[in-house]
C-alpha cells in the first residue's frame, strides 16, 4: 500500500493480521519501511530497537497526532485516533495536524 503524503508517496505494510498487530515493528534492527495499523488509537514501543516516528490518524484520514523519533518504552493513547503509522525514525516528512493522507 502507498500513502501519498503532501505530494510524497511513502510504500507501507498493513498490520492486518494477529501477529503482524502483535509484533509491529519490535525486535527489528533497521526499520525500511512503515507499517500501518488500522483501526489502532494507541501503541507501545517497548522491546523497539530504535526509535521511530508515529502518525495517528481521525477516521477522515486527518493527522490528529505527530511525532518524530519516539524513543522505547513509551505508551501513546489518542481517543480521537482511528489509525496508527509507525515510520523509520527521523523520516523526511513535511506534515503538520490537520494534514490529510491519501491511501493508494
Amino acid at each position: 500500500m502507498e500513502i501519498v503524503i503532501n505530494e510524497k508517496k511513502l510504500k507501507i505494510d498493513i498490520a492486518n493480521t494477529f501477529i503482524k498487530r502483535l509484533l509491529g515493528l519490535m525486535f527489528q534492527k533497521e526499520i525500511k519501511k512503515g507499517l500501518f495499523f488500522p483501526n489502532t488509537g494507541s501503541i507501545h514501543t517497548f522491546f523497539m530497537r530504535s526509535n521511530i516516528d508515529i502518525i495517528m490518524l481521525n477516521k477522515e484520514n486527518i493527522v490528529v497526532y505527530y511525532e518524530k523519533n519516539v524513543s522505547k518504552n513509551r505508551i501513546i493513547i489518542k481517543k480521537e485516533a482511528q489509525h496508527t503509522i509507525e515510520l523509520p525514525p527521523n523520516y523526511p516528512l513535511n506534515i503538520q495536524i490537520g494534514d490529510r493522507l491519501i491511501f493508494k
